[in-house]
């Protein structure tokens, strides 16, 4: 049997940026399906607060170039990669000057959310999808934690389904506890459609708020997985919305959660 490729997306990972457990979690569970002869992909956004000279990132030039388009507007795909130290890991940036040059993550020092982050979150679904494209890599499983990367499963399911490298591709989307309170414009639905996807497929994200970027994970993933620390809230929509897809994780138990995730892997997988 070869080896299952597994793609992590996520918007942190230490040792490069930390805003919650999250990115401690993403960055044990890649090295434990390495060592478990896994074969592992990592992308994650290059927010501003991400030393490049501290942390060595550098652009790959040969994956960079593309325009990705979010609603009416095209933006230019930069790709820097960098290495995890003690790991034999790489990660993945997804750059873009409009999008990810500022010394924040989804507030700015006032702590006001960035009235933009629908747009980010979109141009960051779509340019990891293109730049695994671009790497030729079919990944078995893409596992997609937290908001940011919500669409993804959506995206694999609609305008990418007819995609050789993805045709037997498997989706997680990991739930954990990273909401927020803001509601986005009326634009949301169009910035997100391509082509193939119009406001059926998009019913999920109606309410356009965290609920329904969760929903939208939710809805088109192969099976959820929720942390175990989430409002009551969040729990209440996931028992509704994920029907017998959900399973449980706590990242706080980290080698029982790495079982439990491998196992889930290798059963999508079949």
């Amino acid at each position: 049997m070869s080896k299952l490729r597994i793609l992590y997306v996520a918007s942190e990972i230490n040792p490069f940026l930390q805003t919650s457990e999250v990115a401690n979690f993403l960055r044990t569970l890649p090295q434990a399906m390495q060592e478990r002869g896994m074969e592992i992909r990592i992308l994650v956004p290059r927010f501003g607060l991400i030393n490049e000279r501290k942390n060595r990132l550098h652009e790959v030039v040969r994956l960079s170039g593309i325009n990705i388009a979010v609603g009416e507007e095209e933006k230019p795909l930069i790709i820097k990669v960098a290495s995890i130290p003690n790991a034999k890991l790489q990660v993945y940036f997804i750059d873009n000057e409009d999008y990810f040059q500022r010394k924040h993550v989804f507030h700015d020092k006032q702590q006001r959310f960035y009235e933009d982050n629908d747009e980010r979150a979109i141009f960051f679904c779509k340019g990891v999808i293109e730049t695994v494209k671009k790497l030729g890599w079919a990944p078995d499983i893409v596992h997609c934690n937290d908001w940011m990367t919500s669409l993804i499963p959506m995206y694999l399911k609609t305008t990418y389904k007819n995609e050789p490298l993805f045709k037997d591709t498997k989706t997680v989307f990991a739930i954990y506890n990273n909401g927020f309170s803001h509601t986005f414009g009326d634009d949301l639905l169009n910035k997100v459609k391509m082509v193939d996807i119009d406001d059926t497929i998009l019913a999920p994200l109606k309410s356009k708020d965290f609920a329904g970027f969760i929903k939208m994970g939710m809805e088109y993933a192969d099976r959820v997985v929720k942390g175990s620390e989430v409002p009551a809230e969040l729990n209440q929509l996931i028992e509704e919305f994920s029907k017998d897809k959900k399973f449980e994780i706590s990242i706080e138990e980290e080698q029982q959660a790495h079982d439990e995730l491998y196992g889930i892997y290798t059963s999508l997988a079949g």
